[in-house]
Order: C-alpha cells, then structure tokens, then sequence
C-alpha cells in the first residue's frame, strides 16, 4: 500500500509538470508584458520556487512585472537559473517590487522609482516603480505597481485613510506625472491596482483615466466586464490587476493578433486550490502587442455562434462598420475585428 501510494503521489506531480510545460504566451516576433502579483514570493518555500521558474520559462514573455517579493535572494536563484533573463528590486521594503526581463530582446535605459516622499506615502504604500527599455528600436516607459488593498466599495472624498479615496489619489497622481513627464512616449501602466475597472462612476477609482479615452486605454476592460471565469482574483471573484496604455500604443493594441489575456496557469494545473496553495491567489496578466495596421475582417469570416459584442472600452455595441470592436463568442474566444 505504501509503494502504490508513492506512485500516485509522484504520478500527480508529474502530470502538473507535464500541464505547466504547456503554457506559452510570448512569441518571436512580438513584445509581451506579464503583470504578476506572487503572493509573498515565495508562498510555500521551495516548492513555489521551482512552480515560478517553470512558469516563467515557458511563459517566455519580454518583461514580467512582480508584485509582492518577499525573499528576493530565492527569486533571483529562480531567475538564474532562466537562461538570458535578469532581474532587478528596487525596492527592499514589505512586499517590494520587482522585474524580470529578457536580456536578448529587452535594453534597459533606467530603473527607478516616482512618488517615494513622504508626502505621497498615503497614496502610494509602495513606490510605483519605472522601468525604461527600448524593445526593437521602440522606447518603453513600463511603471509597475501595487497599490493599497480592501475597502467597503465606497470611495469618501472627506476621508484621506478611505481605502477607495488612497487608491483613487495614486491613480490622479500616475496620471498626473505621465501627463507632465511622459508627454508622446510608449507608456505602459501594470500592477495589482486592487480594484475594479467596472464601479460606477461616483465610486471608481480610475475614473480620471476612464473619461480621457483619447489618451489612456485599460486594455483589461473586455477582462472586467465579461465572465469572472476569466478574473485575475477569483478567491474573492473579482479583476484587480490591470494593463493600461497611453495612446501611443492604440494602433498596436488595435492590430488583431494583439492580445490581452488573464492567464490561468490553474488550468494547467489539478486544481485552483494547488495553484493557490503553492503559487499566488493572483493570476497573471499579459498583453502582447504587434506591430503594424490593423486588418479588416468580414462578419462571414467566422461559423462560429456570436455572443455578443462591445467597443474596446467594454460597452455593449451594435455592428457598426470601420470600427475597432470585441467580439465574444460561444467557444469563448474573443477577437478583434474591423466590420466591413
């Protein structure tokens, strides 16, 4: 009995190794970001490090964005061990910041922190931290974050310690310094946010952005307001961790083979509870973006059953010709068309 229950135990966790090989996200010929929030790295010891570096090997994105380092020494081992790939903390306080990147396709200008003052402590627990590349001759602004957590859901403009109110001022504060620091560069925002895109107007923290649409696009919004299968929180079902543009990178975003995706590394594994037991309660984020024009695709072009359809920012729409728009289909694909 012992001998048969050592097989099935090894029998799992082969098969987990197995499904974890299968992930992919990063292509050669396009610039991928992951946003990754790992739950005090590392959540169970060794085991959660030996889970992360098969994830971001296979995963092969140009930049990942993380969130919530505890042990930076056990992550770079990780990283090490991840041929071409570097990492860099800045930060070395509670839950710190960090980035792991690809040195074959990725040069790093600067590395460095915004809002680190006192006077900005409320706003922001942990400085947002910016990361300056250039991927194929193209300078990026990357500014990864983690912003206050919980609230009751109602943001009180009278009360500077209202979770809601702290959240809201270090969006105003990320928007603010784009705008004045930023003016026509690739800038794009990542993070566990810790809220939702989808409140209503009088209680949403990103309101700022979401009213500047010539400027700024959450790039996640399709994410929140569709199924929560798809969430980057499901213990508490809810999307808070988000990938936002400046408008810079709309045409990259609006080339159809450009991707926004919450990457459910549960499902590569037995169950969500081994992956939250062992990995991050969060699931990761990625956006790839491609270059070039963005094509036009015909309503016939497909056989499969429309669900429904929504503009880039997630509102339901009509079919409306030369128009950039999401749909949602049966199979639970998602595309990007120019109706015809």
């Amino acid at each position: 009995m012992r001998k048969i229950l050592i097989i099935i135990l090894l029998s799992g966790h082969f098969l987990s190794a197995q499904n974890l090989n299968n992930l992919s996200f990063g292509t050669d010929t396009t610039f991928e970001i992951v946003s990754w929030n790992i739950e005090w790295f590392p959540k169970n010891g060794q085991t959660t490090a030996n889970y992360v570096e098969t994830i971001l090997t296979n995963l092969e994105a140009d930049i990942y964005a993380l969130q919530e380092i505890d042990d930076t020494t056990l992550l770079k081992q990780v990283v090490a061990n991840i041929p071409g790939y570097e990492c860099h903390f800045k930060s070395t306080y509670y839950g710190g910041l960090g980035y792991v990147y690809n040195t074959n396709t990725i040069q790093v200008n600067a590395k460095y922190e915004i809002y680190t003052s006192q006077p900005y402590w409320n706003a922001f627990p942990r400085s947002p931290q910016v990361l300056d590349v250039t991927y194929n001759n193209n300078q990026y602004f990357i500014i990864n974050n983690h912003l206050k957590c919980c609230g009751d859901g109602n943001l009180d403009s009278n009360d500077p310690s209202d979770e809601e109110m702290r959240r809201y001022m270090a969006v105003y504060y990320l928007k603010q310094y784009i705008d004045n620091n930023l003016v026509n560069k690739n800038v794009i925002v990542v993070g566990d946010l810790n809220d939702d895109l989808t409140d209503s107007p009088s209680h949403n923290v990103f309101q700022d952005i979401i009213t500047d649409p010539s400027n700024y696009l959450f790039t996640d919004m399709q994410i929140a307001n569709a199924s929560n299968n798809n969430w980057s929180y499901p213990s508490w079902p809810s999307h808070l961790d988000h990938i936002l543009i400046t408008n810079e990178l709309f045409n990259d975003f609006q080339n159809p083979n450009s991707y926004i995706s919450t990457i459910k590394i549960d499902d590569y594994m037995n169950s969500w509870n081994q992956y939250d037991n062992n990995i991050s309660d969060h699931r990761p984020i990625g956006i790839r973006l491609v270059y070039g024009t963005v094509s036009t695709i015909s309503e016939e072009d497909t056989k499969k059953k429309l669900l429904r359809i929504t503009d880039i920012l997630g509102r339901e729409s009509k079919l409306t010709n030369n128009q950039l728009l999401i749909y949602f289909f049966d199979d639970g694909t998602v595309e990007k068309k120019i109706r015809n």
